[in-house]
């Protein structure tokens, strides 16, 4: 490799540093009234975290102070807590448990962003040149669901997904000249569905990138093999660290299990055998060989064995739930309906990412060079930007994807600006450069909703309300309390966890769904529905945020249900305000009657 075909590390270390130094100063600047946990999830990891460092079993996934006083299993991965509990450990007799989280949280996130330019910078040399690094660089730090990924206090699974589909992307590409990278590509994709199910998409585009590849070029078979085996073997892997042997052929829809194990194993076997065969004349001749076997087998796994599985991850949660609670999230709505609820948001991730999906097409259709390179990349990004529309949330693993076709883009203006120096070329050379730039388009779509305030005001005006319930400042009289079982709204559970050692009813995640529905019938039911559930599950108190959203009840709440009585000031006598002066949390005492 040339020296001109090299990245410039001292320019990726610049980038990073300048990244760092600015997300940090973003964080510690609005640390007085915003939780440094600020999402649920993060909360969560780091209650996790702290539970596996006190002696949980690797294969001890249940939560045990939460859905008091049974507990629930959750799905998450070790695989991300290792490298936490490692950063806590070494950080606890230095700084103390609490600032231990906070450096974990810092460095943990920071650690995967430098993992990420540095393959955004590889995959957009190798597919545009030297001259598209540095956009490669500079875009995805102008990318709110990049920021917001790999910002200090980001410590749940999702930013290394997203590190691990870019890598995915990165080996496949290399792949088509250098087919041992075919074995990276299938480790990064079964990793990635080792950590999170929402790596799906992504490796069913890597599956297509090889199948299709040896469809279309019989010379391909030893990559299709390569990545067969390395895909199918890693997940098997995957399982056999997630699971215990006695629960390896438990079926899950929502993590990694024989469902996805067995397909990707499956995909092996029908990828070594068909590239072991002499190979057929046809192109035809290669996808049926490929497509029958696979596609049946595959679809056999799932619908015989595991077919719960048909209706996604969420396919056995209770429908209510599905329709009164999943559905009602903002990142789980279709991408069109986020314009209306979070639109400088929708915009700034979404324009870039379908625009880059265009110039794919367009570069395809008018660039000969390459032209297999960028197939693979379509593959991806097409994949991943049909789930951002399915749900915004998709949109973090199809950002990255899109990186070198806005690169390309930037190059190409360039390279007419210098040949015309014209105001024309100078102007379309900008124009390339701020049309993928997410916070540019964000500040637009910020002033625009500004002139017409509405929903997306009240949205965002709830978002931020809640924070103020969820610093440690807002738990200080409740953490030094001896262990109680709290009922508290859903967003809440995670956060009390986290800061006090209680243990609570709920928190959001779909594998408690005992809990999450008892907390919705406490809060909405009839109030001696509440008096039940409070004396089934051994309730001692209730602790409640006003400004969060369930506060405000679900439609068709009974009259005389608990958030009825509370905004009147009329709950019944077993429920007693003990909340402290100044307190950004209410708590009622449950009495025995």
């Amino acid at each position: 490799m040339t020296q001109s075909h090299r990245i410039d590390l001292r320019l990726v270390a610049a980038v990073f540093l300048s990244a760092a130094l600015i997300l940090v100063l973003r964080t510690w600047m609005g640390q007085g009234g915003e939780p440094f946990f600020g999402d649920t999830d993060d909360a969560m990891r780091m209650v996790v975290v702290r539970d596996f460092l006190a002696g949980q079993g690797w294969y001890d996934l249940t939560q045990h102070r939460l859905n008091t006083p049974w507990g629930a299993e959750i799905h998450w991965s070790r695989l991300v807590d290792l490298p936490l509990a490692l950063l806590v450990f070494v950080a606890t007799p230095l700084f103390g448990a609490a600032d231990a989280a906070i450096f974990a949280g810092t460095v943990w996130p920071l650690l995967l962003l430098l993992a990420l330019l540095w393959l955004s910078a590889r995959l957009a040399l190798r597919l545009a040149g030297p001259e598209a690094v540095l956009p490669a660089l500079i875009l995805p730090m102008l990318s709110a669901a990049i920021t917001a990924e790999f910002a200090p206090g980001r410590i749940d699974h999702h930013n290394l997904v997203v590190v691990l589909t870019l890598a995915a992307v990165w080996a496949a590409v290399e792949a088509v000249s250098r087919p041992r990278f075919a074995w990276l590509a299938g480790l990064f994709a079964a990793l990635g569905l080792t950590v999170a199910t929402e790596s799906l998409p992504a490796a069913v585009a890597a599956i297509l990138v090889f199948g299709l590849g040896y469809v279309f070029d019989p010379g391909r078979a030893r990559a299709m093999r390569h990545f067969g085996l390395a895909f199918g073997l890693a997940t098997a892997a995957g399982l056999a660290l997630t699971r215990p042997p006695a629960r390896w052929l438990e079926g899950a829809c929502d993590m990694i299990s024989p469902t996805y194990a067995g397909a990707a194993l499956w995909v092996a076997v029908v990828f070594a055998a068909v590239s072991l065969l002499p190979a057929s004349q046809k192109s035809w001749q290669r996808l049926l060989l490929l497509a029958i076997p696979g596609a049946t087998g595959v679809a056999g796994i799932v619908a015989v064995l595991y077919p719960e599985c048909l209706g996604g991850p969420y396919g056995a949660l209770d429908p209510w739930l599905q329709e009164n609670w999943i559905g009602a999230i903002t990142e789980a709505k279709p991408w069109h309906e986020t314009l209306l609820d979070l639109p400088a948001y929708a915009v700034s991730v979404g324009v870039p990412i379908l625009l880059g999906l265009g110039v794919v097409v367009l570069r395809l259709w008018r660039v000969k060079a390459q032209r297999a390179e960028w197939l693979v990349l379509f593959a991806f990004l097409f994949a991943t930007a049909a789930v951002m529309l399915v749900q915004t949330r998709g949109a973090r693993l199809a950002v990255m994807p899109a990186i070198p076709a806005a690169a390309w883009v930037i190059v190409t203006a360039r390279h007419r600006y210098l040949a015309s120096r014209s105001l024309a070329a100078a102007g379309g050379l900008v124009v390339s450069w701020l049309m993928f730039s997410g916070a540019v388009l964000a500040l637009a779509m910020t002033g625009l909703t500004a002139l017409l305030p509405g929903r997306a005001e009240t949205v965002a005006a709830v978002l931020e309300s809640k924070d103020q319930c969820l610093v440690p400042a807002a738990f200080a009289d409740l953490a030094p309390l001896p262990p109680e079982r709290i009922m508290t709204p859903i967003d809440l559970g995670a956060h009390l966890l986290l800061e006090t050692p209680h243990a609570v009813v709920a928190a959001p995640y779909h594998r408690n769904e005992a809990g999450v529905l008892d907390a919705f019938r406490f809060f909405n039911g009839p109030i001696s529905e509440a008096r039940g559930i409070a004396e089934a599950r051994g309730i001692g108190l209730v602790v409640l945020c006003p400004a969060m959203p369930e506060m405000r009840g679900l439609a068709g709440r009974a009259e005389d249900s608990f958030i009825e009585l509370v905004g009147a000031g009329t709950l019944p006598d077993w429920l007693e305000e003990v909340t402290l002066p100044e307190s950004a949390l209410r708590v009622f005492a449950v009495l025995p009657q």
